[in-house]
């Protein structure tokens, strides 16, 4: 099947479809996922089921989130698929994954994720990853690098300290721009993301951590007092361990909470 790839669907710019269609690479993929019988599993974006054959061969069924209309009904009509799939059509960041999980059956969650909504995709994934057992991700390389990126590196970011809040992240291969029908202009990789069982550096607002990171990193130039100078004193920045003159990309996952928990304790609202 994966030989005849299009098969009659012409890829959507606006959805951001690149179809993967290189047989090693999606043999690397699914043995990355490794499906067994009974488990979870929900793919986000199956497109042409180039992983969806692959993972339900392993297994007796699966759900699956697609938001175009054609290939979700080209679905709901394969020959080997449609017995094994429950299709959800509609869009996946508005798509309330919590009611698919069960505490005796989290979820493990794939797909080779459109690069237009790969990062708003991935912020609306983590507030569900109490329902979650792991998630595989095919995703734009440099995507990945932030995913994976530590302190004071020019990946790391808002979406590296609110992925690292959540899961701990595994690049698993990367995968060259031929793999795909269209070649997309950049390289892509695979990743894997394990949700904490119990969060490492636990905030009390998400709230004031989301608006520590993102005023952070919006003044990466900037050292940290003045990042934060409407918010917070050098001495209480020392207190906690950061050093006022550092920049905000030097502060660790730990350094961040524990900046947006002092504010929550010390400010009534936030402004």
């Amino acid at each position: 099947m994966s030989d005849n790839v299009h098969l009659g669907h012409r890829a959507r710019k606006r959805f951001g479809q690149n179809f993967l269609n290189d047989p090693y690479i999606i043999d690397g993929i699914v043995s990355a996922i490794n499906p067994l019988p009974g488990e979870n599993l929900v793919e986000i974006g199956p497109g042409l089921g180039a992983l969806t054959e692959p993972v339900a061969r392993e297994i007796d069924k699966m759900s699956v989130v697609e938001l175009d209309r054609d290939l979700a009904e080209r679905l709901r009509h394969h020959p080997e698929l449609s017995k094994k799939l429950t299709i959800y059509q509609g869009d996946a960041m508005k798509f309330d994954f919590a009611s698919l999980s069960s505490p005796e059956n989290p979820l493990r969650i794939f797909g080779n994720l459109p690069y237009n909504v790969s990062t708003p995709l991935m912020f609306h994934l983590f507030t569900f990853t109490g329902a979650v057992k792991d998630m595989h991700f095919m995703l734009q390389k440099e995507v990945v690098n932030r995913l994976a990126a530590g302190p004071n590196s020019k990946a790391y970011g808002r979406l590296t300290v609110m992925a690292q809040y959540y899961c701990k992240v595994v690049p698993v291969l990367e995968v060259p721009p031929e793999a795909f029908t269209p070649a997309p202009k950049v390289d892509s990789a695979v990743v894997r993301l394990i949700p904490h069982k119990e969060l490492p550096h636990p905030a009390t607002s998400l709230k004031w951590l989301e608006r520590v990171c993102r005023e952070g990193f919006n003044q990466r130039r900037k050292t940290v007092r003045n990042c934060f100078k409407a918010l917070v004193e050098v001495e209480t920045l020392e207190l906690l361990g950061i050093n006022p003159t550092a920049r905000p990309e030097s502060l660790s996952l730990g350094q961040f909470v524990a900046l947006a928990n002092w504010l929550d304790a010390n400010h009534q609202q936030q402004q």
